[in-house]
């Protein structure tokens, strides 16, 4: 599978540089509370898209149903809700391993078996059924196991099954992010999302533990920002594009000019530069989103449309406004300080607090305690525009 990574390219290290500049930008105002706010918001986006990829649609709403439980009737919707719960939960332990584990070798075997195992452990059954359609043979995938055989994956025929462990090896010990100094750190990062996919280590799933992982080594090497923004939704949106990458670096080396290894070294600086450019792109649509003058009119805008019964819901008072706003930026305020906002009587302000938590556009943890932001499905797509597509959150 060599190069492994691609020659010094100064269009790459710009590309690097531009997108931790992007991604850090979109922090860059938040509150700490806010931002873990949005934080879980975007684990839902990032499910969303990732399964997208795989063909699976399933509505923002539904995802939400789905944390708190509350499944649909309907097996397929259920079995979608699930797989997105799924990746969801993954999102979260890996994210507390890191925290614990610092040192942890993300690049490891064990790793990826890891992230292999705790996605497919809380899928459906239904999920883990393959079935060949050649041959019509059926198999089981095995959470966190490495493939038992052979496969080919359209034109792309990865390692025989028997050296995985070898390619693997290889695959941990140049992109372990401890090699790699300053931008190369990204730069790594997305190499080795096309050379994990190339590897095709498990039975099935290789598509989102690629995404998973790298989203890992976002996390793992610090990327400020990175969270709040989901390459996932880029890579959806320009699905073709993104395969086409993937084909273009399975190529072997064309000419004397295409690299010193068995694969196309223009293959794989190709699909860098994709990946790097849709990860710019991506932070740099959230920065703008999260910019304060704009996140300041859409909330605004919002609170005026409720108002005026133009959107669903019951009428909200136009001193919502002032609330959320506070809220947001503050990250949580004292209730009887979020009241006294309204410019309401204190049973009046208190009533209007009340209706934003059973709205879920606040939030608390105990009846008295202070209110934080919330960010409901069905608020997502005033708030954040675009973030899902149009009419998904309705």
């Amino acid at each position: 599978m060599e190069p492994l990574l691609p020659a010094a390219d100064s269009e790459l290290a710009d590309l690097a540089l531009d997108l931790v500049a992007e991604s850090a930008r979109t922090a860059a105002n938040l509150h700490p509370v806010t931002e873990r706010a949005l934080r879980t918001l975007f684990r839902s986006i990032n499910s969303y898209y990732s399964n997208l990829i795989e063909g699976h649609n399933t509505h923002p709403v539904d995802i939400e149903r789905a944390l708190r439980e509350d499944y649909s009737a309907d097996p397929a919707r259920r079995a979608l809700q699930l797989e997105s719960r799924a990746h969801i939960k993954v999102q979260e332990d890996m994210e507390k391993r890191l925290a614990h584990e610092p040192e942890i070798q993300i690049c490891g075997t064990e790793f990826l078996c890891w992230l292999h195992d705790r996605f497919y452990r809380h899928l459906p059954q239904v999920f883990r059924a393959l079935k060949d359609p050649k041959t019509g043979d059926r198999d089981t995938v095995a959470p966190g196991e490495l493939r038992r055989q052979d496969v080919r994956v359209g034109r792309h025929v990865p390692p025989q099954h028997t050296v995985l462990n070898r390619f693997l090896r290889r695959f941990a010990q140049v992109y372990a992010p401890s090699r790699h100094r300053g931008h190369s750190k990204l730069i790594a990062a997305v190499a080795s999302h096309h050379r994990l996919a190339w590897i095709h280590p498990f039975l099935d799933g290789n598509g989102r533990v690629t995404r998973l992982f790298t989203d890992t080594y976002f996390h793992a090497v610090g990327l400020k920002g990175y969270g709040l923004w989901s390459m996932s939704r880029g890579l959806a949106r320009r699905r073709a594009d993104y395969l086409g990458q993937l084909a273009a670096a399975d190529a072997r080396r064309r000419n004397d000019y295409d690299g010193r290894g068995n694969l196309s070294l223009d293959g794989l600086t190709g699909c860098c530069r994709f990946l790097l450019e849709t990860c710019i792109d991506q932070a740099r649509f959230m920065g703008e989103l999260l910019a304060t003058d704009n996140l300041h009119q859409r909330i605004e805008a919002y609170v005026r449309l409720r108002a005026a019964g133009i959107l669903p819901g019951r009428p909200m008072k136009s001193v919502a406004r002032s609330v959320l706003l506070s809220v947001f930026l503050r990250g949580s305020l004292a209730r009887g300080e979020a009241a006294s906002l309204t410019g309401y009587s204190e049973r009046a302000g208190r009533d209007i607090v009340g209706g934003l938590i059973r709205e879920g556009l606040l939030q608390s943890d105990s009846p008295k305690g202070p209110v934080r932001i919330g960010l409901p499905m069905h608020a997502v797509a005033y708030l954040f525009p675009g973030v899902f597509p149009e009419g998904l959150t309705d």
